[in-house]
């Protein structure tokens, strides 16, 4: 049966010269594995950078495809699809033009323009609503009228996010296409548009925005992966030295006598025959 081991024991076996000899040696492995993984970090954000600066520049010029040929209204928006570079026609319903506030741009926090897009027969014949992000502004009142009538659009889609607050004095905290349903109606796209260009063109107030990212990318996998090992590797330095204290302190304690068993005395016999 194994007996816990008091404080005092497991202090005295730690302080023993071997135990802080080794725990300064495993620290020093634990440091290094530290290091390491730092290292392995810095070398993903690095390597994951220059794969997006690549991808983006794939995403730019890439042809664009008709919106209708890669996802149609109220069907389920596709990871692949983050970034597609698309063309779509239709009417901009200047009405319904919301402001997303709290969004940065180069470093500067801002709003989006928001804006219900009209796309005719693109449901089974019947007129469809497409958020777009016709782009970002630092004020309120930077944001302009849409361009009036049909407008031919390029931009990249995104995935709708999640729900938030709810639209306010026309304002939102999120594209949410459930969201947006109950104000604009529908059909309405799982995703949006973030445009890259317009015909007619809009107001230059409202700053183009860069293609869309998917989470998590700008970091290498791969040195992610190698960075969390160097990481572990270290933690199990330190626990291995805490079970070589636990061990010299299980070994230090004196063991306890086994019981002995007296045999009973023989019972007196009764008198001579």
């Amino acid at each position: 049966m194994t007996h816990p081991q008091a404080p005092t024991t497991l202090w005295r076996a730690a302080r023993r010269p071997r135990m802080v000899l080794l725990l300064l040696l495993l620290l020093g492995a634990a440091a290094v594995c530290a290091r390491l993984g730092a290292w392995q970090l810095d070398r993903a954000e690095v390597r994951g950078a220059r794969a997006e600066e690549r991808h983006v520049a794939e995403l730019v010029a890439a042809d664009p495809v008709p919106l209708a040929d890669v996802l149609a209204p109220q069907t389920s928006f596709h990871g692949d699809l983050v970034g597609r570079k698309v063309s779509v026609t239709g009417t901009y319903d200047a009405d319904g033009q919301l402001l997303v506030p709290g969004r940065a741009h180069d470093g500067t926090t801002g709003l989006l323009v928001l804006t219900p897009l009209r796309v005719p027969g693109a449901a089974d014949g019947e007129d469809a609503v497409l958020p777009v992000v016709r782009g970002w502004v630092a004020a309120p009142a930077d944001a302009d009228e849409p361009p009036s009538g049909e407008v031919d659009l390029l931009g990249y889609l995104q995935v709708s996010e999640s729900a938030g607050s709810g639209v306010r004095d026309g304002r939102t905290d999120a594209i949410s296409s459930p969201e947006l349903l109950n104000v604009w109606g529908g059909p309405i796209w799982t995703g949006y548009l973030v445009v890259a260009s317009s015909d007619p063109a809009q107001s230059p107030d409202v700053a183009l925005l860069d293609p869309p990212r998917s989470p998590g990318a700008g970091l290498n996998v791969q040195n992610l992966a190698y960075a969390a090992q160097w990481w572990i590797f270290g933690g199990f330095a330190v626990l291995l030295w805490w079970r070589l204290v636990r061990d010299e302190a299980a070994g230090g304690r004196p063991e306890m006598p086994a019981p002995t068993v007296q045999a009973a005395p023989e019972p007196s016999g009764s008198g001579g025959s």
